[in-house]
């Protein structure tokens, strides 16, 4: 299933959103090489696309994108925000802090080389079962204002496009991306953007995704979770 946003007004989410197509990266020395990475310019949202996105009443919701308001921490360590944010289940993962003006923020610990658009992969889960795996709900909590980057395709479009043979017995991996772009195939990529004390839920597992502060003069820092949150859990921004 391809990228599906719940909003409830057009307006705000073309007012949040911009498009653009993506490229491989070779011999850029702060990526790794075959990263997929937006490539600019950023283009207005139209409003055939995002109408285009609108998910139907039988979408499953762990596969939908949302942004959202989150509870504020207040006095509460972030850790024991769960239970108040819709799965008293859900597990927190920590704070990623990032620099302003970064393309897309997330980097290989091993090398510091960032590593473009990728697919997470908490829940080890085979092509069957990609759909279904937890979502991540982000919290900015500033000082600046940062992105979601996500793709329009989703692991297992991009897992049978690059193993049409045996797709079926694959584990779609953020490599199933890299081969789809570097053999040529039109692809884009949405950004969206998060204010501090917005948030979204998204199939990180299920949608090729980054972070970025492109243009932004702060850094920000964001909190995560992963969880299972139905559909419209938590107040919508759009």
């Amino acid at each position: 299933m391809p990228l599906s946003i719940v909003y409830n007004h057009v307006a705000a989410l073309l007012g949040r959103c911009e498009v653009a197509d993506v490229r491989a990266v070779s011999g850029e020395p702060a990526y790794e090489d075959t990263a997929v990475i937006p490539s600019e310019p950023w283009q207005p949202l139209s409003t055939d696309t995002a109408r285009a996105l609108r998910p139907g009443t039988t979408a499953q919701d762990g596969t939908l994108m949302e942004v959202v308001r989150p509870p504020g921490p207040a006095n509460m360590p972030l850790e024991n925000l769960a239970a108040r944010l819709g799965d008293p289940d859900a597990v927190y993962l920590g704070q990623a802090s990032s620099k302003p003006n970064c393309l897309t923020t997330t980097d290989n610990y091993m090398d510091g080389r960032r590593i473009g658009l990728h697919l997470d992969d908490w829940d080890k889960l085979s092509y069957t079962a990609k759909h279904t795996g937890r979502r991540r709900l982000c919290l900015n909590l500033g000082p600046g204002a940062r992105y979601l980057v996500v793709c329009e395709l989703d692991a297992q479009t991009l897992c049978r496009a690059v193993h049409p043979c045996d797709f079926s017995n694959r584990y779609p991996h953020t490599d199933d991306l890299r081969r789809y772009v570097a053999d040529g195939q039109s692809l884009r990529c949405l950004r969206i953007r998060l204010d501090p004390g917005d948030g979204y839920i998204a199939p990180t597992e299920y949608l090729p995704h980054n972070g970025s502060t492109q243009g932004q003069s702060e850094p920000s820092t964001a909190a995560f979770w992963l969880g299972h949150w139905p559909r419209n859990s938590l107040p919508s921004l759009i």
